[in-house]
């Protein structure tokens, strides 16, 4: 939802606070348009962060309520090079994974779902569509019920917080309640700890 962070799988280069250099697109041009959204499900955190430490964001249409998120018009290949770097790929891969992403696309837009692989991010999920154009994302292939939760590092939750307020334009206090009931951060972060990041890194933009 952060269209900083967006602009550094696109453009390249290392985030501040971050752990990874990413190589960005083939074609570095920014996103035509965004807008916000919200799809059916939620939000949760798992795993651990090769870029920010704790845990990832991964999205499941299944959860309960909306996720908020942000919908970018990209090209295919830029999708498709988005893609490859969350696989720790990179832009253009030539094995069969990324090649692969156009029929999985194809089957994501028709079936709602795609797998392209067992890693994270390598399940491609379609939860709709925005002015004619098909919504998609990359997601885990495993629901909130089946992974440990964990979670996420303050960085990143501060950037997410961030992308809530310039995407969708929260207060701070929606903000703070939607962070503190999403799983990983519920029972590991305190609400009135969320509610501190969130006042800061907002201050902080």
């Amino acid at each position: 939802m952060h269209a900083a962070r967006l602009g550094w799988y696109i453009g390249g280069g290392c985030p501040p606070g971050g752990k990874r250099t990413y190589p960005g697109c083939r074609d570095r041009r920014p996103p035509s348009r965004s807008t916000p959204v919200s799809l059916p499900g939620g939000i949760y955190f798992a795993g651990e962060s090769g870029a920010w430490t704790g845990g990832m964001a991964f999205y499941d249409p299944h959860l309960p309520g909306e996720a908020a998120a942000r919908a970018y018009l990209v090209t295919l290949e830029q999708f498709t090079d988005i893609a490859a770097q969350e696989m720790y790929r990179p832009p253009g891969d030539t094995t069969e994974l990324i090649p692969a992403t156009g029929a999985a696309i194809d089957a994501a837009v028709a079936n709602g779902r795609a797998t392209l692989g067992p890693g994270r991010y390598e399940t491609l999920i379609c939860p709709g569509s925005r002015d004619g154009v098909p919504m998609l994302t990359f997601t885990a292939p495993e629901g909130a019920s089946a992974v440990p939760c964990r979670p996420p590092a303050p960085i990143y939750l501060a950037m997410i917080a961030r992308g809530l307020r310039e995407s969708h334009g929260w207060p701070a206090e929606r903000i703070a309640t939607y962070l503190a009931d999403r799983p990983g951060v519920a029972g590991a972060w305190a609400a009135d700890a969320v509610a501190a990041l969130v006042d800061k890194a907002l201050a902080d933009r």
